[in-house]
């Protein structure tokens, strides 16, 4: 049977070249980065290594990158850190209604501390208005955290002009871009961020491995207690063989960037055009235009989307539904919710991401298959008949 995988939001295939640099790490340089020996130093070297080539990706300054195990632990030390480094000035916190459950659950663990949280909505576009941020700020607001794409819906936020509202208020402000680094460019500076959170996984590289830019002079508490690690900031043994894997993608996504956001661009779109001509009630999530070049999103009406999901895969196409960390969830999602899709229609999310050998022959059987599962599901749903019958009368 043909496999077409169009679900790399949830984790890309590794690099052969990512692999390869990892091996060795795997296979006999065993030391340990903190040791002061010959193998200690020869693993700090590849440590430091890493670091300067994630910095390069990001616009960053080399002592600006702290590494991590995941995206979702990144932005649990960002917002924790910086939180509770500021918790003198105040104790409220300002994140948009769609950020990623580890940046929201972050919030919530902080809340049962004695700070409190404004969540920003987002338009039917998914994105957030600048202006929203600047009202929900007040004086005892410490830290806005608001991603700068989401992985659900594909929308790229107006995360450089939030940046000016927060540097007006005198806020720090975090982004989540697990989503987007590897993906678009990505420059700390122009963005004006003081923290940002990556992963590994979303670019060619190691599951298990991302990390955090923190901008030089700003504080963080530590989120790991017990070691000097990266500068005292995190304890604990390095992923050795996760951080080289980290640095080597980040080296190949720098210099694949624009071509690979260009030859997935005409994919996604002739996605994003040809599904809903072929299958009616179906409508696209996410900004058209303001959107990750791989990503295409939709719900489609009357069927749920786990049951479209399960179906496609017996004919070899892998898709997700909602988001990695919620799609076993069986609920609709929060984002899509936020956007102002009712209950019914959000429960009908699929969410295609392509990737480095994506063909165009990938996505005609995509839209070649789509159309009878449609056509087969929607026979054997209630709310499809109750329609059907509205519709008559």
């Amino acid at each position: 049977m043909k496999r077409v995988n169009l679900d790399h939001i949830a984790a890309t295939p590794l690099d052969p070249a990512v692999a390869e640099a990892m091996r060795p790490y795997l296979d006999g340089r065993f030391g340990n980065p903190q040791s002061l020996h010959t193998d200690g130093q020869e693993a700090l070297e590849a440590v430091e290594d890493a670091r300067g080539r994630v910095a390069a990706l990001i616009g960053a300054a080399e002592s600006e990158v702290i590494f991590t195990a995941s995206g979702s632990e990144a932005n649990n030390f960002a917002i924790k850190g910086l939180a509770l480094a500021r918790r003198d000035k105040g104790c409220h916190l300002v994140l948009s209604a769609i950020e990623h459950q580890s940046a929201l659950h972050s919030a919530k663990s902080l809340e049962k501390s004695g700070f409190s949280s404004t969540l920003v909505p987002v338009d039917k576009d998914g994105l957030v208005d600048p202006e929203e941020v600047r009202k929900a700020i007040r004086k005892d607001t410490i830290l806005v955290s608001v991603m700068l794409a989401n992985s659900e819906v594909g929308s790229v936020e107006p995360v450089a002009e939030i940046s000016k509202v927060c540097q007006a208020a005198g806020v720090p402000l975090h982004s989540d871009a697990v989503a987007a680094v590897g993906s678009i460019p990505v420059d700390v500076g122009e963005l004006g961020v003081d923290a940002l959170s990556l992963a590994a996984d979303q670019f060619y590289g190691p599951k298990g491995s991302g990390a955090l830019f923190i901008k030089k002079g700003v504080r963080l508490l530590p989120f790991i207690d017990g070691g000097i690690q990266e500068g005292g900031r995190r304890a604990g043994t390095e992923n050795v063989m996760g951080i080289v894997g980290l640095g080597k993608a980040a080296e190949i996504a720098g210099l694949k960037l624009r071509e690979r956001a260009a030859a997935m661009t005409g994919l996604r779109d002739k996605l994003i055009d040809g599904l809903p001509r072929r299958v009616d009630h179906v409508v696209l999530t996410g900004h058209r235009e303001k959107r990750l070049p791989h990503h295409a999103s939709f719900c489609v009406e009357f069927i749920e989307g786990e049951s479209m999901l399960l179906n496609l895969d017996m004919k070899g196409i892998s898709v997700s539904s909602g988001s990695a960390c919620t799609s076993r969830a069986l609920k609709a999602s929060h984002v899509l919710l936020a956007m102002g899709l009712d209950h019914a229609l959000a429960q009908g999310s699929l969410v295609f991401s392509l990737v480095d050998g994506t063909t165009g022959a990938d996505i005609d059987y995509v839209l070649e298959v789509f159309p009878p599962i449609i056509e087969r599901l929607r026979g054997m749903s209630p709310l499809y008949t109750k329609f059907l019958e509205e519709k008559r009368t």
